[in-house]
């Protein structure tokens, strides 16, 4: 089978549970530094992309030329059929590429925060993972208007929209399922080291590791078991 392409749209990310859990899942990988010009592959050489998280906005192209490479790939992935999975910022872009506006959401969220799957979530490929009030883990401040046709797969408190599909085979889903305890470490030491996380975001390193001493276990474990869920949508798709 083809690789699939994980996308990485800033050096803050670690892919987290990403890599391990395909390769797990027997999926060959392609990884690309977009945010470091690293050219995208056509689609036809792969099987499906992960389009990852970043501190950017997803409208910055300005100041960031690759988003719109990002951008491009995405409704390409959309309109071929191609399995697509975005995560945070890649949801964002999967919004944007489908003509979507992204803006700032009411509130900033940060740590683990109870999502509700909606019910059609519970015949969903990916979302059925997870259960009314599991928490996740978030840490953005932009959020996006649904695309026109899209199915809504998951809700939250603060930020309304939380997952949501398009078709049969393109995901976007704004909390970081995909982190670890060790990236969240390193997102943690590299925040204190540029900002009062308390004053900027509501809540301390500390309040952040005793969330995580509480829920990542269980994170983890549904993080995982989305990404095998979607080797396994690549690997039907191919056939």
């Amino acid at each position: 089978m083809k690789p699939l392409v994980l996308v990485r749209n800033d050096g803050f990310e670690t892919y987290g549970l990403a890599v391990p859990s395909l390769r797990s899942a027997g999926a060959e990988l392609l990884l690309v530094d977009a945010f470091e010009g690293q050219p995208l592959p056509e689609l036809s050489e792969v099987a499906g992309v992960v389009m990852l998280g970043g501190t950017v906005n997803a409208d910055q192209a300005d100041r960031h030329p690759f988003l719109l490479e990002d951008r491009a790939l995405t409704r390409k992935a959309v309109d071929t059929g191609v399995p697509f999975l975005g995560v945070c910022l890649g949801a964002q872009i999967l919004a944007r590429a489908l003509d979507r506006p992204v803006m700032k959401a009411v509130r900033r969220e940060l740590g683990f925060q109870p999502i509700h799957p909606t019910e059609a979530a519970a015949d969903d490929r990916l979302l059925s993972a997870f259960a009314d009030g599991d928490p996740v883990f978030q840490w953005h401040q932009d959020t996006f208007e649904l695309p026109e046709g899209a199915t809504l797969l998951a809700t939250g408190e603060d930020v309304p929209l939380q997952a949501f599909r398009v078709g049969d085979l393109a995901w976007g889903i704004q909390f970081h399922f995909e982190i670890d305890g060790a990236e969240l470490e390193q997102w943690l030491d590299e925040a204190d080291g540029l900002m009062d996380l308390e004053a900027t975001w509501g809540k301390s390193s500390e309040d952040i590791r005793l969330e995580a001493k509480e829920h990542m276990a269980a994170h983890e474990q549904r993080g995982h078991e989305v990404f095998r869920r979607f080797a396994d949508v690549v690997r039907r798709a191919a056939r």
